[in-house]
């Protein structure tokens, strides 16, 4: 099946910066072309796109940076949103009439509104991540965003649809229906917007460090809000919260090396355990978007779903069974009883111990070896869709990622960490990084991540294809077929007894780099999102090279 793709990549060999915004991208190139590093760029990236992408992700979210250093090494910095000491499990009742698969409570307390929020993390991470592993101060890498947020920037079609699609809920509160529904009515394309409560909001963060939201002015304000609005968060919430070092998990899929965050995220976990079992089938020999291969991915994804509800949650509470879900034995035991003409129910074959929808994405490299692939959220599109007045801050909604019924493994618990579908990967082959990837899209993300790759390494796709090829999801539901596919293979997927649901996409816009053998670097973003992959080329002058114009004759 052919795959026709609507963008084009990029290539660099001094540095690749691919983000779901081009100001953003634009910002973390400057700061590559200033002599920093791919964290420099990344956190200024971050910065900005919580400006002018301000649906997905800001400084009230959460998220994971998976790091590999020019030393080889890989790291993990973990600042996903905790659940507020306040809260437990019964703080939310669950809506009865929620559709299957869903975490929705009675009154949409845990969705929309203070109530729903979460302990942030993203400023406390970007800032950690910029102070041990960058070269450039908070000032210059958040220059860019200031300056986006204080002058303005136009409004993309992708925004604009976004803030018509919330409108009903933000409408409702008069701090954020102020900025995005000006007299009442959605922001349109093209418009304008200076958002310039935020941009004071940054040049206090540039004053004071993140300890202006932990500890001093902006984090009292913030919970005098909570405190008049029903809200959660106290401060000893917010000076209590803690990011915490990880080290990566590591899988294999023929000869490939695939690494990525544990949990409590839950995407490269359960990404490797989902190669591991189609490691049994010849992917490639079967074709891509054919029958025989939707429907093996449609199985899978339903088992890695089934296992991650029962027992993919926050460590520090649950034990999860990270041994077995990586395990070549285990993936057999599952593989064993598929059936391939048939579409089937799965449970968990995995138990703990006893001890995420709209988000943003961006993939940098620099020159020096260094690489980020990081996915940062507010989860839903606007988070809580509301704004804390005066600050232009936009608070998360992550409470709607715990599971609001008592006694399961991500139900709500006071300080724990929110159960995420994160999956910022980076793929080696012989200990060299060959692609770095992720993307938003809530419990889409890790489904999307893993058909990307088998798209690499099983169909030997471009790195644009791959991005943009056409992608399936269930978890054990609807089996969700974008547009992309042919119309029998949707046929084919009922006749074996799928609930077939054609889609106009599954999860978010891809951002991904490809390193090449000879040292140039390839970055790809797909039609999904605003993507756009910045590459520096060339360099400076050749040493002793001189500009003589007195030794020009006429």
């Amino acid at each position: 099946m052919p795959i026709a793709c609507e963008k084009r990549p990029a290539t660099g060999a001094r540095g690749m910066v691919v983000t779901n915004h081009p100001l953003a991208s634009a910002a973390g190139a400057e700061m590559l072309t200033a002599g920093g590093n791919a964290i420099d760029a990344a956190i200024a990236a971050f910065f900005t796109l919580s400006v002018v992408e301000p649906m997905m992700v800001g400084i009230l979210g959460g998220g994971m940076a998976h790091l590999r250093l020019a030393d080889g090494t890989h790291t993990v910095i973990d600042g996903q949103s905790t659940a507020p000491l306040a809260t437990g499990a019964t703080t939310y009742t669950p809506d009865p009439q929620a559709p299957p698969g869903t975490m929705d409570t009675i009154g949409r307390r845990n969705q929309v509104g203070p109530t729903a929020v979460a302990v942030p993390g993203n400023l406390m991470g970007w800032c950690e991540t910029l102070a041990r592993f960058g070269t450039f101060s908070l000032a210059d890498v958040m220059e860019p965003a200031i300056r986006h947020a204080s002058r303005g920037f136009q409004v993309t079609p992708y925004l604009a649809e976004c803030v018509s699609d919330c409108a009903a809920d933000m409408a409702m509160d008069a701090a954020i229906a102020r900025v995005y529904l000006p007299g009442g009515t959605p922001i349109t394309a093209g418009t304008r917007l200076v958002t310039g409560d935020y941009a004071e909001t940054l040049r206090s963060i540039v004053q004071d460090g993140p300890d202006v939201l932990y500890r001093g002015a902006l984090g009292a304000h913030l919970v005098d809000w909570m405190a008049r609005t029903g809200g959660y968060i106290a401060q000893a919430d917010l000076t209590g919260y803690r990011t915490v070092t990880r080290a990566p998990l590591r899988g294999t899929y023929r000869g490939f090396d695939i690494v990525g965050p544990p949990p409590p995220t839950s995407g490269p976990l359960h990404i490797i355990q989902m190669l591991n079992i189609l490691e049994g089938y010849d992917i490639a020999g079967l074709g891509f978007g054919s029958p025989d291969t939707v429907h093996l991915l449609a199985e899978v994804l339903k088992i890695a779903f089934a296992d991650r509800a029962a027992a993919t949650a926050d460590p520090a509470f649950v034990a999860v069974p990270v041994a077995r879900l990586l395990s070549k034995d285990y993936a057999a035991e599952r593989r064993a009883t598929i059936d391939r003409t048939r579409a089937q129910a799965w449970s968990a074959a995995v138990a703990p111990g006893s001890l995420a929808s709209h988000t943003t994405h961006l993939t940098i490299a620099d020159a020096m070896g260094n690489v980020v692939a990081s996915t940062q959220t507010i989860n839903s599109l606007f988070g809580a869709r509301v704004m804390v007045p005066g600050t232009g801050m936009i608070p998360n909604n992550y409470m709607h990622v715990f599971d609001p019924h008592p006694g399961r493994a991500s139900s709500v618990a006071p300080g724990k960490r929110v159960t995420s579908s994160m999956a910022p990967v980076i793929v080696l082959r012989d200990g060299k990084p060959v692609y770095a990837l992720g993307l938003p899209g809530g419990l889409r993300i890790f489904p999307s991540v893993m058909q990307a790759l088998s798209n690499l390494i099983d169909h030997g796709m471009s790195l644009q294809e791959a991005v943009e090829a056409p992608r399936v999801w269930t978890q054990g539901h609807a089996l969700e077929i974008e547009a992309g596919f042919p119309a029998a293979v949707l046929e084919a997927m009922r006749a074996r007894g799928h609930d077939v649901a054609k889609v106009g996409n599954v999860a978010g816009g891809m951002s991904a780099i490809r390193f090449h053998d000879d040292g140039m670097l390839e970055g790809a973003a797909c039609w999904r999102a605003d993507g756009t992959p910045i590459g520096l080329g060339g360099g400076l002058a050749r040493p002793g090279v001189r500009f003589r114009p007195e030794a020009t004759r006429v």
